[in-house]
C-alpha cells in the first residue's frame, strides 16, 4: 500500500486528523477537495484559542502547522471512487478537470466530506448566507444578540430552534413562509416565550451589501425588519462516497459510525459532520483527532498480531 491513510476532506475534521497520524509517523495522503462549507461566514466561534477567526485562516494555520511532517502529503485532488482490496482499498481521483486520473492505494480511508447545505429556493437566502442568514445559534447568536431575530421553518423543527434562540434575544418572529404545521402545543410554548408566527408566503429577503438581513418581505407587500434569520436547512453529503460504496446511512442521511467511528464498510472511518450529531469547527476537529488515534491503533493491532 502507498499509504497508511487516505483522509478525504481537508477541514477541521481532516486537518486535526492528519495532524496527529502525522505525529504517530503514519504515511498520510489528505485529499483536499475544495471549499469549504463554512466559506461564507466571518469568522469561526466557539474555538478555544481562535475564537472569531476568519475560515481560510483556519485552514492555512491547520496547513502550516503540517508542514512539519514529513510523512504527511497534501494534495489538491477530488477522490472520483473507492474500492475495497485486500488490506485496504483502492482510490481514483483527480485534480482539475483537465488532469489525468490518480490511482492510489491506502490502507485505512477516513471521509472527513462534510455536507451541503440546501437553502429555500427564495430570493436573498443564498446572497445573505453566513452573515444575516445563519445556521446555529451557538457559532453567531453572541454576534445578534439583544436585536430583532427571525426563524424560518415548520413544525417541531421550527419550534424547538425558536425556543433556542430566545435565549439570546426577547424580539423572535417564526415565519413559516406559508401554513407552519405548528401544533397546538407548539403554539402555546410559542406564544409562553412571547415569540410571534407569520405564516404569510415569504417573496424574498431584504439586505445590505454587507449581506446583513433588513427585512423579510411578504406576499402581501407588508415587510418585517429582522436583524438576522435563523434555519435549520436540511443538509446532503458533499460526497456520495460512502452511498457508493454502499455504507450505512442514518434516516437523514448521515454516514453511520461506530464507537470506533468505523462505518460499516472493514477499514473505513469517517469524522465529522459528514456523520450524526452536532456540528461546530471545533467538535470537528476533536473528532478527526480522535478517529486518527483509532485508525492508528487498528493499524498498530494488524503490524502487532497477538
Amino acid at each position: 500500500m502507498q499509504y497508511d491513510v487516505l483522509i478525504i476532506g481537508a477541514g477541521s475534521a481532516g486537518l486535526s486528523a492528519a495532524l496527529t497520524l502525522g505525529r504517530c509517523l503514519r504515511k498520510v495522503l489528505l485529499a483536499d477537495g475544495g471549499r469549504p462549507r463554512n466559506e461564507c461566514s466571518p469568522g469561526v466561534h466557539g474555538f478555544l484559542t481562535r475564537d472569531g477567526v476568519a475560515p481560510a485562516e483556519l485552514l492555512r494555520l491547520g496547513h502550516e502547522q503540517l508542514r512539519p511532517y514529513e510523512t504527511v502529503e497534501v494534495q489538491c485532488l477530488l477522490i472520483d471512487a473507492i474500492t475495497p482490496q485486500a488490506g485496504g482499498f483502492t482510490a481514483t481521483g483527480h485534480g482539475t478537470a483537465d488532469d489525468a486520473p490518480v490511482t492510489l492505494t491506502a490502507r485505512r480511508v477516513l471521509l472527513a466530506t462534510g455536507v451541503t447545505d440546501v437553502l429555500p429556493p427564495l430570493p436573498g437566502f443564498r446572497e445573505l448566507w453566513g452573515v444575516g442568514v445563519l445556521h446555529c445559534p451557538y457559532c453567531h447568536g453572541w454576534e445578534v444578540r439583544g436585536q430583532p431575530l427571525a426563524v424560518y421553518g415548520q413544525g417541531r423543527t421550527v419550534t424547538g430552534l425558536a425556543l433556542l434562540v430566545s435565549r439570546w434575544s426577547p424580539d423572535i418572529v417564526v415565519v413559516t413562509d406559508g401554513p407552519g404545521h405548528l401544533t397546538p402545543n407548539a403554539r402555546r410554548r410559542l406564544r409562553r416565550q412571547k415569540i410571534s408566527i407569520r405564516e404569510e408566503p415569504i417573496v424574498r429577503l431584504i439586505g445590505s451589501p454587507q449581506r446583513e438581513l433588513q427585512a423579510i418581505e411578504f406576499e402581501d407587500g407588508s415587510q418585517l425588519e429582522r436583524a438576522a434569520l435563523f434555519l435549520h436547512a436540511p443538509q446532503l453529503q458533499r460526497s456520495t462516497l460512502a452511498a457508493d460504496m454502499g455504507a450505512r446511512l442514518t434516516s437523514k442521511g448521515a454516514v453511520w459510525v461506530d464507537a470506533g467511528m468505523e462505518t460499516s464498510i472493514h477499514r473505513l472511518y469517517a469524522a465529522g459532520d459528514t456523520t450524526p450529531g452536532a456540528q461546530q469547527a471545533l467538535l470537528a476537529a476533536a473528532a478527526g483527532n480522535r478517529a486518527a488515534i483509532l485508525i492508528n491503533e487498528s493499524l498498530t493491532r494488524e503490524e502487532c498480531p497477538k
